[in-house]
């Protein structure tokens, strides 16, 4: 009975049938495997481990010492991705020496490498990874062993995207995911591997590869109504793609929901991180403000959102002390790729525009490596960004253009919303106000449609004045400050007004003398009357 249900993935009445035949006369090793492996499926990891030892155990007691040892790099593997290093290097030893008097090749021995490999991935040494997974899928396929070659496969394919060879690395991943489509492997692994893959795809922004398994994984989560153990990290991606694609409500259900299965750890702070994104661009910052708190507290990074909304708040200081600590504390090239577009609108909005170039820089670099559309067109508006920022209109409008054709393809709504914004100041910049409107437009009818209430408001207040963009490329913030500036008040004084740094005050000054072009305050004052902006 508990084998049958277990093959139709009727993962309660399995585990129900197996329990029951172990409490009136044992299980066999081979069963406590497909027990520990239904536990899995329950997400009840109590029962998983006492399966596996049991497994184990049972092996042992048989003289099958090969078994035993897949079985104890199996528990090794699973205790080291819950971070428990020194019981996961216990059990690498056990498999270790069960298999030293072996003197053939045998399948094993491509189980023992996994540890390893998980160990430097885990410990920021990608490097030594590909190797070593690499030789574990060659042992995988000499003996013909799906679930090996899916595990070492795509553990490689994930180290490769994580050092930039993202065509090497994702060709590798769509090659296991055939075998998991087809399904070769056990259940097990197939979701394992269905959520790591998955996992790569957004950590790398590949939003077409991302769409198609985050759909494959949630018929097959569909077709399993016992299921657990995978389908809080269904939901969570899936609220991403959803955001992505532009359906916010259905994005905050899906990542509600995944609330509601009480998902822990980075399932949850990604769940958290999607609402407050939705509520950051919905206009309720208070819940934004809560669901950032709520991702650092799963222990999640709450940046670039939470940096972006501070900024919207008018937090400038601390949106650029934040941004920083973030990137300071982040290495690896897909982490920082996800931060850095933020640390660009962050620092271009408040005047660093030396560091926002530095970091463009950093960005098209790794844009230039991986070869992502999204990193690409990241790139290409940030860069659009800082011509703006510099009062280049024209080198501006090419590289938006640029962006708006990639998010057209990749159909980001929100991201195609948000270039068309900045082309229209771009454009009225270049003293094109017809075509400056056509782009507002086009974005305000996007950012109704999506529900995003400030950036509809930004655009509509735009379009009301009839000026879409202020003379010299200067920022609401830099008028502000030069208005105060031109009525006599020192940079101190104006801090205290608008309670900001003083050395905040000090760089929007030195912007501001940059695009008018002047280098006193007199000077300032002059060009500020002569445009009307005092």
């Amino acid at each position: 009975m508990g084998r049958a249900a277990y093959r139709d993935w009727q993962w309660v009445e399995a585990f129900q049938s197996f329990t029951a035949v172990e409490k009136a006369s044992g299980l066999s090793p081979a069963d406590y495997e497909l027990l520990a492996a239904t536990s899995y499926m329950l997400g009840d990891v109590p029962s998983l481990i006492e399966a596996q030892e049991r497994a184990y155990t049972g092996y042992l007691d048989e003289g099958r010492p090969l078994p035993a040892a897949r079985v104890a790099l199996w528990v090794a593997s699973g205790l080291a991705s819950r971070g428990k290093f020194t019981e996961a290097g216990g059990w690498v030893e056990r498999g270790s020496r069960l298999l030293e008097p072996v003197d053939e090749p045998c399948m094993e021995r491509g189980y023992l490498l996994l540890p390893q490999a998980l160990r430097h991935m885990i410990s920021g040494e990608i490097e030594e990874v590909v190797p070593i997974a690499a030789e574990a899928a060659r042992i995988g396929r000499e003996f013909n062993y799906p679930d090996l070659i899916a595990l070492a496969t795509h553990t490689q394919a994930r180290a490769l995207v994580a050092l930039g060879q993202s065509t090497e690395g994702f060709r590798l991943l769509d090659e296991v995911m055939l075998s998991i489509i087809a399904g070769d492997c056990s259940p097990m692994v197939t979701g394992i591997v269905y959520c790591s893959v998955l996992e790569g795809c957004y950590e790398a922004h590949e939003i077409g590869r991302a769409a198609i398994w985050t759909d494959s994984l949630a018929e097959w989560c569909g077709a399993q109504p016992d299921l657990v153990a995978f389908n809080d990290q269904c939901l969570a991606h899936r609220s991403e793609l959803l955001r992505l694609q532009g359906d916010w409500p259905e994005a905050l259900s899906e990542a509600q929901r995944s609330h509601q299965n009480h998902a822990r750890g980075p399932v949850a702070a990604q769940a958290h991180y999607q609402q407050a994104e939705i509520y950051r661009m919905s206009g309720d910052f208070k819940s934004s403000q809560l669901a950032y708190q709520e991702t650092a507290l799963k222990g999640g990074e709450p940046q670039p959102g939470l940096a972006l909304l501070q900024l919207r708040l008018g937090s400038e200081d601390a949106a650029v002390a934040s941004i920083r600590r973030a990137l300071l504390e982040t290495q690896g090239l897909l982490p920082r790729v996800r931060l850095l577009p933020g640390c660009v609108e962050v620092l271009v909005g408040t005047g660093h525009l030396e560091e926002a170039a530095s970091a463009v820089e950093e960005l098209t670099t790794i844009a230039e490596k991986t070869s992502i559309d999204t990193h690409r067109g990241w790139a290409r508006y940030c860069s659009g960004l800082m011509a703006l920022a510099r009062s280049t209109p024209v080198e501006a409008a090419s590289y938006l253009r640029e962006a708006l054709r990639i998010w057209e393809e990749l159909g980001l709504p929100y991201e195609l919303a948000r270039v068309r914004r900045d082309l229209g100041r771009a454009l009225a910049q270049m003293g094109d106000a017809d075509g400056a409107r056509v782009q507002l437009d086009a974005a305000l009818s996007v950012f109704n449609t999506l529900g995003a209430r400030p950036d509809a408001e930004e655009v509509t207040s735009a379009l009301s004045s009839g000026d879409s963009e202020k003379p010299f490329g200067l920022t609401d913030r830099e008028v502000e400050v030069l208005t105060k500036l031109a009525s006599g008040a020192t940079n101190r004084a104006i801090a205290v007004d608008l309670v900001l740094s003083e050395r905040t005050i000090d760089r929007h000054v030195s912007n501001i003398f940059t695009k008018l072009g002047v280098n006193t305050r007199s000077a300032a004052t002059a060009t500020a009357i002569r445009n009307n902006l005092a």
